[in-house]
């Protein structure tokens, strides 16, 4: 797990980078929750979704946005940290030029960001958001929505109500061409206990495997 300092638009990022060792593999980046809330790379839904993806044999980075850890910079209140997030698809995309799909996986604040990052790179073949704070922010940019992907969220998040997150849903899967795989965790709150978090791994292994299968079959009939 080599850390990795890369260029972002407001000074270095600090990062945390495993290339995989199968060539021309699929990359993944992932987004951490809110800087001015504790949010940081090591987070515990993060760290999961990091070791799955390098399980599932993605080349993966995690890195801390702007004025976290050693990232120099500071908060922008989530415009700066779109950049941010656009400069580690930079730096991925730089050492991995033959990937053949790229994703974006954010928790929380993370979600906002990866999904404001599917509308400004086309190139996305897929999302996982976590508990996307459909309450906090507008989400109206998703119009049309890219790609299809995973949204998962808490029964019982007392910081976005779910209510608020399924009608995101509702009118992403009326776009035409996209489909949003949406399940909801039983018990679970805004934060997850490490039981919880490898529910959530697991969900998303199961999305991102059925999505890469489809893609395999699809290539092998042409």
């Amino acid at each position: 797990m080599p850390e990795v300092m890369f260029a972002g638009p407001d000074g270095r990022l600090e990062g945390r980078y495993h290339h995989s060792k199968r060539p021309n593999s699929p990359v993944a980046l992932i987004l951490h929750p809110h800087p001015l809330h504790g949010g940081t790379m090591n987070n515990r839904v993060v760290h999961s979704l990091y070791g799955r993806f390098q399980a599932m044999g993605f080349s993966t980075l995690r890195f801390n946005f702007r004025g976290v850890g050693k990232s120099q910079g500071r908060y922008d209140g989530g415009i700066g940290e779109i950049s941010d997030a656009a400069a580690a698809l930079d730096f991925l995309q730089a050492v991995n030029p033959a990937a053949p799909m790229l994703w974006v996986a954010g928790y929380s604040f993370g979600a906002y960001v990866g999904m404001q990052l599917l509308m400004r790179r086309p190139e996305m073949g897929g999302f996982v958001s976590i508990s996307a704070p459909a309450s906090h922010y507008d989400f109206g940019f998703l119009a049309p929505c890219p790609c299809s992907g995973l949204i998962l969220h808490g029964a019982s998040d007392e910081l976005v109500p779910e209510p608020s997150v399924r009608k995101l849903v509702d009118k992403l899967n009326t776009q035409k061409g996209v489909t949003i795989d949406y399940r909801v965790m039983e018990n679970a709150g805004h934060v997850f206990t490490p039981e919880q978090c490898e529910r959530v791994a697991d969900a998303t292994e199961d999305h991102v495997m059925s999505v890469l299968n489809r893609s395999r079959m699809a290539m092998a009939a042409d």
